[in-house]
């Protein structure tokens, strides 16, 4: 019998985890949603603001986007559509304590991948982020 390498062993025991940005203008949810997502062994990076986001993209892309839907200066929406236009596509999660039918459907015309209501149950972001970067994955 023929015994594999530890070292082939490792390689299914820390497979790489998606990058998860948060950006939310409220400190206590960017908390939250990261320590929810390193308990789901996610790397995850939080932002304030949709600037201070779009000014880390020079140093790397994320696998995967959390948004608040609303935020001072620029919303999430507007991120998303700055993101299109720009050619950067990262799946994007919107999140929002303010559930309107019209919110959805903007969200869906500029690209976002899913919408979420606060408070974000950990069960259904976790199953989303799955989802989303799955797509991300089959088509490139």
């Amino acid at each position: 019998m023929v015994l594999a390498p530890a070292s082939h062993n490792l390689l299914f025991m820390y497979a790489p985890t998606a990058q998860i940005a948060i950006v939310d203008d409220d400190a206590s949810v960017r908390k939250a949603l990261m320590r929810l997502l390193q308990a789901s062994s996610y790397t995850a990076e939080t932002f304030g603001s949709a600037s201070e986001f779009l000014a880390s993209l020079n140093q790397r892309i994320p696998d995967c986007l959390i948004v608040d839907l609303q935020m001072p200066s620029m919303n999430g929406i507007e991120l998303q559509t700055s993101l299109t236009r720009a050619g950067i596509e990262i799946p994007t999660i919107v999140i929002t304590a303010y559930d309107e039918p019209s919110s959805r459907e903007r969200c869906s015309m500029v690209g976002a991948a899913a919408y979420l209501l606060k408070p974000v149950r950990k069960k259904e972001l976790i199953a989303t982020i799955k989802a989303v970067t799955k797509i991300q994955c089959e088509f490139y």
